[in-house]
């Protein structure tokens, strides 16, 4: 409620207690002239108080309750927060090895490759044709493939 961020707590007490007290003193003071005179509108307005007191009472332990739920759950979001950090560094791990596996991996298909078209290169033979022969083919495919 908007009334609870601008008025103190205490106020709404009172109201409830000062309207407690003017219906106390409807009943007790009898005798005296002036509460005597009023003492319908004064009941009234005790009501009322006593009425308005005990709602905002309620609606202050209402927004309390609701500011503790929501404490609770911004200390959960905040440990989420970490776990999730945490796990963050395990996947940039996870890819990071993966890269250096599969960098590692392609420098080895290289070499392997340029191994393999040493002894087939026909550049320098007289005709320069250059077929290659199954071996060769066989060699880059098994090249590429996982290591088992």
């Amino acid at each position: 409620m908007w009334i609870l961020q601008w008025l103190p707590d205490w106020i709404f007490y009172a109201i409830f207690f000062v309207g407690l007290l003017g219906l106390l003193a409807t009943y007790v003071m009898k005798f005296i002239p002036l509460v005597n005179v009023y003492r319908t509108p004064i009941q009234a307005i005790s009501i009322l108080a006593i009425a308005i007191g005990t709602y905002m009472s309620g609606a202050i332990s209402n927004e309390e309750s609701w500011q503790a739920k929501v404490k609770e759950m911004e200390a959960k979001v905040a440990a989420a927060e970490i776990e999730s950090q945490k796990e963050n560094v395990k996947i940039v791990e996870k890819i990071v090895k993966k890269t250096e596996y599969i960098t590692r991996r392609g420098q080895d298909i290289i070499q392997y490759v340029d191994k393999e078209v040493a002894k087939y290169d026909d550049r320098f033979r007289p005709g320069g044709q250059c077929e290659l022969p199954k071996e060769f083919i066989k060699a880059i495919n098994n090249a590429s493939e996982a290591p088992k």
